[in-house]
């Protein structure tokens, strides 16, 4: 195994969109699921945040008509959503999965108590945290940031899809390049996009390096968590 005991996956929505726009795709799903428990089965503790872009985006259905705040709460409800279908494909795999969320709702989930998550965490069983922080205002990467300082996880691995950081946009540049190194002050210094500035700022309080790497191309999990390679872009403290 690599150097990593426990970490923190942040998936964003649109990753379990598949290539649709809109929604849940199964066929997507089930695939980020067997790379997830091809590296749980390693002996790897995995801890989990999802987005819900995918579903909603509480900052784009905000006017005149619906509050920031409301529209955020509704972006908390579709990480819900998106929480229970990996938990549900996964324990489909025979990976105990455990949700928690930040907003109470018994029925379906545990509410987050960082002192159970630890423990599922110690029992070899995945927690998914949901509905964000449980406050408006916050990003689900800032979620991520602060669950992954509250479990003391090694780092935070965030799963796009897209190969990592880069000094321009890709998709509007093609001479973009990769940025394989970059320290939180650079990030935050070029307002890079791929996480907000909340997020990289406890990230670099907390001494959590942060990984950014593609999902989607099979076995990139595994090659950074189980075998130590570099893969993406490595968000840490010093210039080196």
């Amino acid at each position: 195994m690599g150097s990593y005991r426990r970490v923190l996956l942040k998936l964003s929505g649109e990753v379990l969109a598949g290539d649709s726009p809109f929604g849940l795709d199964m066929g997507a799903i089930k695939k980020i699921c067997r790379e997830i428990a091809s590296i749980a089965e390693s002996g790897l503790e995995i801890a989990m945040v999802v987005g819900g872009g995918n579903i909603i985006r509480g900052a784009q259905v905000t006017g005149a008509e619906l509050g920031r705040a409301q529209g955020d709460y509704m972006g908390m409800l579709a990480t819900v959503i998106n929480s229970l279908a990996l938990q549900n494909v996964l324990e489909h795999l025979g990976i105990p999965t455990r949700v928690q969320t930040a907003i109470e709702m018994r029925e379906i989930a545990e509410p987050f108590i960082r002192r159970k998550a630890l423990r599922h965490l110690e029992k070899g069983r995945i927690v998914i945290f949901a509905a964000g922080t449980g406050s408006p205002f916050f990003s689900t990467d800032t979620a991520a940031a602060l669950r992954s300082a509250e479990i003391s996880a090694d780092c935070l691995l965030k799963a796009t899809k897209v190969d990592g950081i880069y000094d321009d946009d890709p998709a509007k540049n093609p001479e973009a390049k990769l940025l394989p190194r970059i320290t939180y002050m650079e990030a935050l210094q070029k307002q890079l996009k791929v996480m907000d500035a909340a997020a990289f700022s406890l990230c670099m309080e907390n001494r959590i390096p942060i990984l950014v790497a593609n999902i989607l191309k099979e076995g990139t999990l595994r090659d950074i968590l189980i075998n130590g390679k570099q893969v993406g872009t490595v968000v840490h403290l010093e210039k080196e």
